[in-house]
């Protein structure tokens, strides 16, 4: 009887040693990708852990992108934080001046001996993640930038061209408006499309250092006269109706899906909504020249978000993340995320290969995005925006622009009191990290 305890028991613990031995290490993804997009995320993950017996990536939808980050932050303290973690663009100087947290992508690329190249990327991509020295911090994942969406059937009936300048934009948003439309254009993310872009795109600097790339101590410059003249023509715009203000991020997405404005500028990441609520004919166009600015446009940014490492795992794990991160970059997998969300792909690859499956042959003007971003090598003021708190900044540049639409300030005015309570906000963060 006791032999056959004996034998029960190490026939159990043989068993147990076995699938021990081949348990998946998990590698925990915090992110914050609600909806059909976080059923993608899930499906990315899944699909992964498939192609190989080591590693178990677990996605963690954890709320908003201040959310996740918050969240982030204070499981790194208590040393309960995750593997990969979510971050949006504007947080990407908060998450360098974190040196004691961060474990720079490329270097973790390295140390886990995983073949990775940036020749692959977009340089308009890739650029805005990189130090002043070109060491990459994070991996891009959903990449987008604003473009122009119009209605093609409104246009057509008012007998408007797509515009390509500002000007262009005022005539067309009259035509549709006195052929009974309810508004001509209307644009969500103000900060970010109406500020951060329209400065790059006409070469204008946000900032001192290199827009922050170079350092901490920078300054706002963003309250120039063009913009402002472009601010108050907006403004005045309002009046017939020819511009309405619908909210911030994307609260007026229904302005523009239910046929009230023929116009709106915002991410190109908003494909899927619009075509799954749009019951007119639409299509992508660039953001429109201001000419009295700039003679040509110079380039986008990108908006969106990146994966970024953290440290205090141990390195077997990753080993897994540098895998991952080579999964996530694959020509197929960017192809399909890019076609099914409206992100950007991150690789040429992946443009390539979309264009080989006849993506764009299908849905012209859909690579809008790609050749905005790529238009012209990026300039020191249009590789993008490194400011230290830059989402708690952009919240105060917003309310300085809602002050402008609704006529409690000038533009001048309104970027005037932006760049000064901005600056407030730098300072503090400049200390800190000083500090840090």
């Amino acid at each position: 009887m006791k032999s056959t305890i004996l034998k029960i028991a190490l026939a159990g613990a043989l068993v147990s040693l076995a699938s021990g031995a081949f348990a998946k290490e998990e590698i925990h993804w915090w992110h914050a990708m609600g909806g059909d997009h976080g059923k993608r995320v899930n499906k990315i993950a899944a699909d992964f852990n498939a192609t190989q017996s080591d590693y178990e990536v677990v996605p963690v939808f954890k709320g908003s992108y201040t959310e996740t980050m918050t969240a982030a932050i204070a499981a790194f303290r208590a040393k309960e934080h995750p593997h990969i973690v979510q971050v949006e663009g504007g947080g990407t100087a908060t998450m360098i001046s974190a040196k004691a947290a961060v474990y720079p992508m490329e270097q973790l690329m390295k140390d886990a001996g995983e073949h990775f190249d940036k020749a692959d990327y977009l340089p308009a991509v890739i650029s805005f993640y990189q130090t002043t020295d070109g060491e990459l911090m994070s991996m891009p994942f959903n990449s987008s930038t604003p473009v122009l969406w119009y209605n093609k059937d409104a246009l057509d009936a008012a007998g408007a061209a797509v515009p390509t300048t500002w000007d262009e934009v005022k005539s067309a948003s009259q035509k549709l408006v006195d052929n009974g439309m309810k508004c001509g254009f209307s644009f969500g993310f103000p900060s970010w499309v109406m500020v951060e872009n329209f400065t790059a795109w006409h070469n204008l600097g946000m900032g001192t250092q290199e827009n922050g790339f170079a350092g901490f101590d920078t300054e706002f410059t963003f309250n120039n006269s063009q913009l402002a003249a472009r601010l108050d023509d907006i403004a005045a715009m309002s009046k017939d109706n020819l511009f309405v203000f619908g909210g911030r991020a994307s609260a007026s997405l229904p302005l523009f899906t239910n046929g009230e404005c023929g116009m709106w500028m915002n991410s190109s990441a908003y494909y899927p909504s619009i075509s799954g609520q749009a019951e007119f004919a639409f299509g992508q166009a660039m953001l429109p020249l201001d000419t009295a600015v700039a003679s040509a446009p110079q380039n986008s940014i990108i908006g969106g978000a990146t994966l970024w490492a953290l440290k205090g795992h141990e390195a077997k794990d990753y080993k897994g993340v540098a895998q991952f991160m080579t999964y996530l970059s694959s020509p197929e997998l960017q192809a399909w995320w890019h076609q099914e969300t409206g992100y950007v792909p991150i690789t040429t690859a992946a443009y390539e290969l979309s264009k080989s499956q006849g993506y764009y042959d299908n849905n012209p003007g859909i690579d809008i995005a790609i050749k905005q971003l790529s238009l012209n090598t990026p300039t020191p003021n249009s590789r993008g925006t490194r400011f230290g708190n830059f989402v708690q900044i952009r919240e105060v540049i917003n309310e300085e622009l809602e002050a402008i639409w609704s006529g409690q300030k000038t533009a001048q005015e309104a970027l005037d009191a932006a760049v000064e309570r901005g600056n407030v906000i730098l300072r503090r963060f400049e200390r800190a990290a000083t500090i840090n």
